[in-house]
C-alpha cells in the first residue's frame, strides 16, 4: 500500500467542519506518504464563510457548490488523475448531478468512499444515484440512520479527526499577537461568535474577581455588529480582531487564551468540528452542554446554565480540579482520535475493500 494514490472531493481551506475533516485526513495521508490530490471548491463558490489558507500544489479548485443556481464542474482533472480511492466529502454540498455524470469513468480506476456529513437520511434523490464501496459514519447515532438507508456492510464507523497535540508558549503568543499579559483572555472566533454575544452579560461579572477580557476574532458581519454592541455599551473589556485566521494563526490566538468558549446547540445528530480543530493546542474549552458536546465526556468543561458557565470559567482561572481533569483527558483524547490516528484507520479499510 506504500504506492497508495488517493484522490478527495470537498471543502479545502475554507471554515467549514467538512473541509476540516478534509484537510486534517488528507494532510495526514501525505505525511504518511501517500500521493494525495484534492479536488474543491472554487474560489468563487465554497461551502463556509471563508478562505482561511493557501492552496497546496495537490490542490485544484474545479467546481461550484450546490446551492448555486448555476452549477459547475470541470470533469477534467477527475477523468485525468490517477487514483486509486476516491473520498467524497459532504456529498449535500457538491454539484451531484454533475458529478454523476463522470462517476462512472471515476469508479473505473477507483473504490469510492462517501464521508456523511449529514444529521438524517436526505429527501434529495439526487444523493442515492451513487453506488458507493463504503460509506462513513462518525458514531454509532450516525450509523443508526445510515444503516436505514444504505447496505449495512458498507457502513463503517470512523470517529472525526483531531488535530494533533501541538502546545504552544501562552507568554510569546501573547507578545507575538500583542495581547497583554496580565489579562485572562476568553477565546471566541468565526461565525460562531455571534453565538457568544448573549453570553457576554454574564461573562461581564467575572471583571469584579479577575483581569478578564473578550477577545473574538471573526469576520462575520453577525457576529461584528453584536459583540460591537457591547463593546460600545462598555459592559466589560472586549477585543475584536477581523480575520479569519488559517489553522496556523488560530493556533496562536489558542495558545494566547486562558480557554475558548463555544455556546452552540442542536436538536439533530451533530458534532462539534471546532473542538476538534482546536483541542489539540492544550487550551482549555468550556461548551454548552449539547448534541454538539456529548462525544467528549471530561475533555472539555460544559455547561448547562449561566451558574455552571460562571463556574467552569473559573476552574479554568484558578486551574481547579475540573482544569487538571480537563488537560489530561484532552490529551487522552487527541492521542485516540488525532489526524494521523484517523487516517490510519482509512488506510485499514482501504486493505478491505474488494
Amino acid at each position: 500500500m506504500s504506492n497508495l494514490r488517493i484522490a478527495i472531493m470537498g471543502g479545502w481551506n475554507t471554515d467549514s467542519g467538512a473541509s476540516f475533516h478534509s484537510e486534517m485526513i488528507g494532510r495526514a495521508f501525505v505525511e504518511l506518504g501517500y500521493k494525495l490530490d484534492v479536488f474543491t471548491f472554487f474560489g468563487s463558490s465554497f461551502h463556509g464563510t471563508n478562505i482561511t489558507g493557501k492552496d497546496e500544489d495537490y490542490v485544484e479548485r474545479c467546481f461550484t457548490v450546490s446551492g448555486d443556481k448555476i452549477q459547475k464542474l470541470n470533469a477534467v482533472p477527475f477523468i485525468t488523475k490517477d487514483y486509486d480511492y476516491f473520498i467524497v466529502e459532504d456529498l449535500g454540498m457538491l454539484p451531484n448531478d454533475l458529478l454523476a455524470k463522470i462517476f462512472h469513468r471515476i469508479k473505473g480506476k477507483a473504490k469510492v468512499i462517501n464521508v456523511v456529513h449529514d444529521y438524517e437520511l436526505t429527501q434529495n434523490p439526487s444523493f442515492y444515484q451513487f453506488e458507493w464501496d463504503a460509506i462513513i459514519a462518525f458514531d454509532q447515532r450516525y450509523y443508526n440512520f445510515l444503516i436505514k438507508g444504505y447496505d449495512k456492510d458498507k457502513v463503517n464507523i470512523i470517529p472525526y479527526p483531531a488535530h494533533q497535540m501541538k502546545k504552544g508558549d501562552k507568554r510569546a503568543a501573547r507578545e507575538k499577537l500583542g495581547i497583554p499579559q496580565d489579562k485572562k483572555i476568553i477565546l471566541t472566533f468565526g461565525p460562531a461568535a455571534a453565538l457568544i454575544a448573549p453570553l457576554i452579560p454574564t461573562i461581564a461579572k467575572l471583571k469584579e474577581e479577575y483581569p478578564v477580557k473578550l477577545l473574538a476574532v471573526t469576520k462575520n458581519n453577525e457576529a461584528l455588529n453584536m459583540i460591537n454592541a457591547f463593546k460600545n455599551a462598555e459592559l466589560m473589556d472586549i477585543e475584536i480582531r477581523e480575520e479569519a485566521p488559517d489553522i496556523d494563526h488560530l493556533y496562536d490566538y489558542l495558545y494566547a487564551s486562558d480557554l475558548l468558549l463555544i455556546n452552540k446547540s442542536s436538536e439533530r445528530i451533530v458534532l462539534s468540528s471546532t473542538i476538534y480543530q482546536c483541542i489539540g493546542s492544550g487550551c482549555p474549552i468550556v461548551a454548552l452542554n449539547s448534541t454538539f458536546t456529548e462525544l467528549y465526556k471530561e475533555s472539555i468543561i460544559k455547561f448547562s446554565d449561566m451558574e455552571e458557565l460562571i463556574s467552569g470559567i473559573k476552574s479554568v482561572f484558578d486551574q481547579g480540579d475540573k482544569y487538571k481533569t480537563l488537560i489530561k483527558e484532552a490529551e487522552n483524547f487527541v492521542t485516540e482520535n488525532s489526524s494521523i490516528v484517523i487516517a490510519q484507520k482509512f488506510i485499514d479499510l482501504f486493505k478491505h475493500l474488494k
